[in-house]
C-alpha cells in the first residue's frame, strides 16, 4: 500500500516547517514584529494591551524564533518582557520560554530534522557535548559565546538525554538570564557602583571558568583510572 513506503519522518518534518514558515511569515510581516525589532516599547504595549494572554502567547513565539535562528538579540526579548509584565514576571517568563523554546528545538531536531542539520554539525562538536553532558549545557548556557540556537541544534543532534539538556538550560539560563535582566531593570543606573557590578560579574565568570577546569581535570583523572584498571 502507498501509505507503507512513506517515510513519516519526512512527512511530518514537511509539515512542520511548512506551517512554521505560514506562520512566521505573517508575524514577520506584521507592525508588531517590525515594533519588536525596532525595540518599540511604547507601539509593542498598544498592540498587546488589550489581551495579556495574547502578549505572553506572541512573546513565546518571539522567544521560540531566537532559540531557532538567532535573529533576534536575547538582551532586546528580555528588555520587552520586562517592560509588558514587569521585572519579576518578566524575568521569569522570559526564564520559562526560553526553556520551553529550547525543549521545543531540541526535540524537533532530533525527531524530525536530524537528515537535515546533521551534515552541518562535525563529529568533534557532538563528541564534547556527549562527553560533557550537563555541564556542558550549562556553561554553553552561562558563557554567552555559543548562539542559543546552535546549543539547541547541538543537543538535539548528540546523545545527550532530554533530563541533563533541560536541567543545564534551565539552571544556566536562570543565572545568566538574570545578569541580562539587571541591564533594563535600571540596576546599573539607579546608584549601583558601575565598577562593583562589572567586578562581580568578572569574578562571577572567572570562578565558573575554574570550576569547569577543575571539573574537566577532575574526569580526565577519573578516566585515566578507570583505564588503568581495566588494563
Amino acid at each position: 500500500m502507498i501509505y507503507k513506503n512513506i517515510n513519516w519522518k519526512h512527512f511530518f518534518a514537511a509539515i512542520a516547517i511548512l506551517l512554521f514558515v505560514i506562520y512566521f511569515d505573517s508575524i514577520t510581516e506584521s507592525e508588531i514584529f517590525s515594533a519588536v525589532m525596532a525595540g518599540d516599547i511604547q507601539s509593542i504595549r498598544g498592540f498587546v494591551s488589550d489581551s495579556w494572554l495574547y502578549a505572553y502567547g506572541f512573546m513565546l513565539f518571539i522567544m521560540i524564533i531566537q532559540n531557532s535562528f538567532t535573529i533576534i538579540p536575547l538582551i532586546l526579548v528580555i528588555t520587552i518582557n520586562i517592560a509588558l509584565f514587569g521585572f519579576l514576571k518578566g524575568f521569569l517568563w522570559s526564564w520559562f520560554s526560553s526553556v520551553a523554546a529550547g525543549i521545543l528545538i531540541f526535540l524537533a531536531v532530533r525527531y524530525l530534522f536530524s537528515d537535515y542539520t546533521s551534515g552541518k554539525v562535525s563529529s568533534r562538536q557532538l563528541s564534547r557535548i556527549e562527553e560533557k553532558g550537563f555541564v556542558y549545557v550549562f556553561s554553553a548556557r552561562v558563557m554567552p559565546f555559543i548562539p542559543t540556537s546552535v546549543i539547541n541544534i547541538l543537543g538535539g543532534l548528540s546523545s545527550i538525554g532530554l533530563k541533563s539538556f533541560t536541567i543545564g538550560t534551565a539552571l544556566g539560563n536562570f543565572i545568566y538570564f538574570f545578569l541580562l535582566a539587571l541591564v533594563p531593570a535600571g540596576i546599573m543606573s539607579s546608584g549601583m557602583n558601575h565598577y562593583l557590578l562589572g567586578g562581580i560579574l568578572i569574578a562571577f565568570f572567572v570562578v565558573f571558568y575554574w570550576i569547569g577546569r577543575f571539573k574537566g581535570r577532575r574526569n580526565r583523572k577519573m578516566t585515566m583510572k578507570s583505564a588503568w584498571f581495566h588494563r
